[in-house]
């Protein structure tokens, strides 16, 4: 266990950290105003299409980022908390930059600095995040939509759909811990914070997305930021560091994923923005992408709220994107091989305390000895695949042996005999003898 004091000195720069950075909301002062679609799609409509007219705030933030340079100079680079400290303060400290060059190429040089870019290699020096995106995009592309259940095609409205997860939450947590409103003014479908999340009003949603919602919003966004606020010494782990979003996106698709909450139809729409991202940095205007989306087959206000995440905050001509998108499929990727090898190596308790807070994989590593202490507190709260240790073994045990499968070593199954009726199958050879 750390000394007494090394404990004190880092949580009170942990304490002035958290003060330092309230101003700092990225997503909230880069993300454009509901009237904004508005403009546009009725522009659209009649056949006027330009550009939408965007004015970002001048905002100056020397005296946090001073601030947090003085944080980070002061943790002890030798100490978890010290070394979490530091890369903390410099995550913020690039995203207080990025704001302060909304509208230039310099918040698409500070994005990708944040999140990274479409090309990248996902982790285990595989593909690109952009050659991934193109697989699911191709796959989704050859299934069509019979293969969901006609209850699944409903349209539910986002009052029903709120009514209906708020009692999911409600059931959950024994209380109202976390409350569902429906907000006009938000241009994407759902957004989430500790204690409330927000569907946009007038939204059509599917049966799926009640599902996303209640493991990917609830039960990882809102769920680690109300476990990082029971961390007396450790408060910034409630924040939404721009640092941790890879790690969040991902446990939160994956919870998705391990849950059965996800289609083919969500991990379309999750490739085709990374495609788009890497589009806008190689030329594309918000016009060409808007139309990218409309011709994969999204409504207009979808199209918008889709080509507006990967335009916020930098300019609308091309050559520059906001790369946030890229990282769900490099963060699921990660989480999942983070999970596998946990149970390798008898350490899925990593998993269960990578909800205690908002962390990187990183983290919870060199917390490890944290937790088992007790300087931080394990999570007050878990969602049921984690809780269930038996259950999420089991399933990341079949996934590690599957993998050692090589499909195209596989021949001589059903699937691999003709099909009844086509030149080759028993039946018709049967009929020549």
């Amino acid at each position: 266990m750390p000394r007494p004091d090394v404990i004190a000195r880092h949580a009170e720069l942990d304490a002035r950290l958290v003060r330092a950075v309230r101003g700092i909301r990225l997503l909230g002062l880069a993300s454009w105003p509901a009237p904004v679609q508005a403009g546009f799609l009725e522009a659209w409509r009649q056949g006027n299409a330009r550009l939408p007219d965007v004015v970002y705030p001048k905002l100056d933030f020397a005296d946090e980022r001073a601030e947090l340079q003085a944080i980070a100079a002061a943790a002890d680079p030798d100490e978890p908390l010290g070394q979490y400290l530091r890369e903390s303060a410099a995550s913020w400290e690039s995203a207080a930059r990025l704001l302060e060059a909304l509208g230039t190429p310099q918040a698409c040089t500070e994005s990708m600095a944040l999140f990274g870019r479409p090309d990248q290699a996902l982790p285990g020096e595989g593909p690109t995040t952009r050659e991934a995106a193109g697989h699911f995009i191709q796959i989704a592309g050859e299934l069509d939509h019979e293969l969901l259940a006609p209850e699944e095609q409903v349209p539910v409205s986002a009052t029903a759909l709120a009514l209906q997860l708020q009692g999911d939450l409600d059931e959950f947590f024994g209380s109202r811990v976390i409350s569902v409103e429906l907000d006009p003014e938000l241009i994407a479908k759902a957004a989430a914070g500790a204690t409330r999340i927000r569907l946009r009003a007038g939204a059509a949603f599917s049966d799926y997305d009640r599902r996303q919602l209640f493991h990917h919003e609830a039960l990882v966004h809102s769920l680690t930021a109300l476990n990082g606020r029971t961390q007396g010494r450790l408060p910034s782990l409630a924040l939404a560091s721009p640092r941790v979003t890879a790690t969040q996106e991902g446990l939160a698709t994956f919870a998705e994923q391990i849950t059965g909450s996800i289609d083919i139809e969500r991990m379309k729409r999750i490739s085709l923005r990374i495609e788009a991202v890497a589009m806008a940095l190689e030329g594309a205007d918000f016009l060409q992408v808007y139309r990218y989306f409309l011709d994969a087959g999204q409504n207009e206000a979808e199209s918008f709220a889709s080509a507006q995440r990967v335009f916020r905050g930098v300019p609308l001509t091309g050559g520059c994107a906001f790369t946030k998108d890229t990282v769900y499929l490099r963060g699921l990727i990660g989480v999942h091989t983070f999970f596998r090898r946990a149970l390798q190596r008898d350490r899925l308790r990593l998993c269960r305390w990578l909800f205690a807070g908002k962390m990187t994989l990183a983290d919870v590593v060199r917390f490890e000895p944290l937790f088992a202490d007790g300087t931080l507190s394990p999570p007050r709260w878990l969602p049921p695949w984690v809780e269930r240790a038996s259950g999420l073994a089991g399933l990341l045990a079949f996934s590690l042996f599957a993998n050692r499968i090589r499909m195209d070593r596989i021949g001589g199954g059903p699937l691999d005999d003709p099909a009844p009726g086509a030149p080759g199958h028993p039946a018709q050879a049967a009929g020549r003898l």
